[in-house]
């Protein structure tokens, strides 16, 4: 009886334990891939792993219909290139929010939690493009909600990059957190806007790139384990990145009087390729800690014993996005492209060597791939040829640092043509490169290097394994939604 009680105190122990990181934790789901997986077997990979919340980069109507029902909550997004139109018309924010948030707002539907305004509009990058209509279409779009009487559980938010605030040079400690001089005015306005609505602050933290932008920046501080030398605030240690850029912001919200505000961490994630600090064995340490703070509520100095509601980024390697940024930019999934884990990890921040589940009913192209012809006589455009597949395929592999870098010709030619003829669907005429290819049945692969063999991908029942009703409430909207 003792035996059976201690077991049945250990299991509850366990799933109380569990509570916080499942409640406080999200994924972000981007969907740039040449062969993107079926909306509803991401849906039901979420569901598998316990995954109860999701933030996206569209509304598009597979992806939603997948999500009806589900139970998930949802982030919905607005692009950067929609702002303009939604800041200079409140008819067009009322239009937007009847069609991608009522549209969906139903018993039985899609649960929306939040409305994201933009992804990331201050950065430096865009030289200003967005300062004049970020703020007016954060207005409209919020007042549009409490005019469809959503407005009360359905908040909009601008996700930022953590580059809207900083220290001053002279006193570079988080206590000392200020919004960015060119943008103060204007983030003073968002953040009293998103208090008077019980809105939080939404906010993208990226330790890796602390790493990437700055040589000297010491490794040990981009994670949660306890090896860095602290930074002294005051008295206040801080021995990890993430904990100071928290604060940061925290005490830049204070400067404007908002310092309680609830604050989302929007995106938060490490890469797996694409540089020599993107690996699977930082990303596996960056998460393991994260996790277990995350579980533990741990919060920051300055809010201590608070869990931080956060998005992981992201779900799914995204093999057609831009790599303007660096290459890393195309593996940030904790999943690869087909919803194969990449490494153990417990999301319930227990810190069991465990496995993520993968994703059910993935179907592959035939086990073929392209590779370099051993008998072509002219090889004077080789290089010509590897560019051209490399302009319309993912090769940020081959890259300094990452997992394919260091083959010998032959391999990195292999591995270009193989990955268009990937991304091509396995067309014949896409293995041939002048004569240069020839498909092989022979997989190339390394011990450290993938040659990859896409899935196949087409229009996925968006209704299918959805209740009657969904079915045909969704159906009805989607044709209502043309007129």
């Amino acid at each position: 009886m003792a035996t059976r009680l201690a077991a049945v105190l250990v299991a509850v122990a366990f799933c109380w334990a569990a509570v916080p990181a499942a409640d406080a934790l999200g994924m972000n789901w981007g969907t740039q891939a040449f062969h993107p997986l079926p909306p509803k077997v991401v849906v039901q990979l979420l569901q598998d792993n316990g995954i109860k919340k999701v933030k996206l980069f569209e509304t598009e109507f597979g992806t939603m219909s997948a999500l009806a029902g589900s139970g998930i909550e949802v982030m919905v997004a607005i692009p950067n290139n929609m702002l303009a139109d939604l800041a200079g018309s409140s008819r067009a924010a009322r239009d937007w929010v009847k069609r991608n948030v009522e549209r969906y707002d139903f018993d039985g539907g899609v649960s929306i939690k939040y409305v994201a305004v933009g992804n990331e509009p201050f950065l430096e990058a865009y030289n200003g493009s967005f300062i004049h209509t970020t703020f007016p279409a954060l207005e409209n779009v919020q007042n549009a909600l409490n005019d469809a009487g959503v407005g009360d559980r359905i908040k909009a938010t601008v996700p930022l990059n953590a580059d809207v605030y900083n220290s001053p040079p002279g006193n570079p400690v988080p206590s000392a957190g200020r919004f960015r001089a060119d943008i103060a005015g204007i983030m003073t306005d968002i953040v009293k806007f998103l208090a008077k609505n019980n809105a939080p602050f939404t906010v993208n933290i990226y330790p890796f790139l602390s790493l990437y932008l700055n040589d000297n920046f010491p490794l040990d501080y981009a994670f949660f384990d306890g090896g860095a030398t602290p930074v002294n605030d005051n008295g206040v240690l801080y021995t990890n990145v993430f904990d100071a850029n928290f604060d940061t912001l925290v005490a830049a919200l204070k400067s404007v009087g908002h310092g309680e505000m609830p604050v989302v961490v929007g995106e938060v994630g490490w890469p797996t390729d694409g540089d020599k600090h993107a690996k699977s064995s930082y990303a596996e340490r960056f998460y393991a800690g994260l996790l277990r703070r995350l579980a533990a509520s741990t919060g920051t100095p300055a809010r201590p014993n608070q869990a931080i509601e956060m998005y992981l980024f992201g779900l799914l390697d995204e093999d057609a996005k831009s790599v303007a940024p660096g290459s890393f930019e195309r593996h940030w999934g904790i999943f690869r492209y087909d919803g194969q884990p990449k490494f153990a990890m417990d999301l319930t921040g227990q810190g069991r060597n465990a496995m993520l589940v993968p994703a059910k009913g993935v179907k592959y192209l035939s086990r073929t791939w392209c590779g370099l012809n051993p008998n072509a006589k002219d090889m004077s455009k080789l290089g010509a040829n590897i560019d051209y597949a490399c302009s319309r395929a993912d090769c940020t592999a081959l890259g300094y640092g990452s997992t394919c870098n260091g083959m010998d010709t032959a391999g990195n030619a292999t591995y270009a043509f193989n990955a268009y003829y990937q991304v091509q669907s396995q067309e014949d005429s896409a293995c041939d490169f002048n004569g240069l290819a020839l498909p092989t049945t022979t997989d190339p692969s390394t011990a450290t290097c993938n040659f990859t063999i896409q899935i196949v991908t087409g229009k996925a029942a968006a209704f299918k394994g959805r209740s009657g009703v969904a079915v045909v409430f969704l159906a009805l909207l989607q044709i209502l939604a043309l007129w």
